[in-house]
């Protein structure tokens, strides 16, 4: 059955990064993999700055271009249709920061509600570092509008609270707290937790509850646009 995991979340929540982790795990146990870039509001992190990388693991990327469009004129190519109608393994959504963006999504319900029951996951990608998703009222909110917006339910969280090269296994368990107190009161459940491996490993060796962890994720950096990345990877 194919698996589609749709990531969305606020600016600067790590969706593309954590696109990248899930498509290339995906890739490395020899899956077909699809890659669609449809965030319309960051422009700056685009999952286009890896192609290369991409295509030396055989995932297709569809990444629209943005830049020049709003909402209101926003013409989506024929290519986001393949993640429906091709037999793919693995489809990974990068989904737009606002519920503005998740607009984009609204457009293919219909698509969304023809995939077989269990094979689409909704997952909110939570950095609490980030001002619009720093207090549980903040994360509730912008959720809803998401969720509105795109016409889909959020199936989990994805506790993935950073400071990017400046992260600490402190933003984990800051993190953990807020999106306790929203799964809790929402009842969607946290169904990962994703990190450096140092710090996730840090942050896991401190008895919390597991309900609010989930699957524990540790990710590789692929995005910070640092001299390191830059001579591996290129802007």
């Amino acid at each position: 059955m194919k698996e589609v995991i749709v990531l969305i979340g606020n600016y600067g929540s790590g969706k593309t990064e954590l696109a990248l982790n899930f498509a290339f795990q995906a890739a490395n146990q020899g899956k077909k993999v699809e890659l669609l870039d449809l965030d319309m509001v960051n422009t700056y992190f685009r999952l286009t700055d890896r192609n290369g990388l991409i295509k030396s693991k055989e995932i297709r990327l569809v990444s629209p271009n943005f830049v020049h469009s709003s909402i209101e004129t926003l013409s989506l190519p024929a290519e986001v249709a393949s993640a429906f109608a091709l037999d793919w393994d693995t489809v990974i959504f990068d989904v737009g920061g606002d519920p503005a963006g998740a607009t984009a999504l609204g457009r293919y319900h219909e698509d969304f509600m023809a995939l077989p029951e269990g094979s689409l996951t909704v997952l909110n990608v939570v950095n609490t570092r980030r001002p619009m998703a720093g207090t549980p009222d903040k994360l509730l909110s912008l959720m809803e509008g998401m969720q509105r917006h795109s016409r889909l339910k959020v199936d989990g969280f994805v506790n993935n609270t950073n400071l990017a090269r400046l992260a600490s296994a402190e933003d984990l368990r800051d993190g953990y707290e807020v999106i306790r107190e929203a799964s809790e009161r929402s009842g969607v459940p946290v169904l990962y937790t994703s990190g450096r491996p140092d710090l996730l490993e840090q942050f896991l060796a401190e008895e919390r509850d597991p309900r609010f962890i989930g699957k524990p994720m540790p990710i590789e950096t692929y995005m910070h646009r640092d001299w390191e990345t830059f001579s591996k990877h290129g802007l």
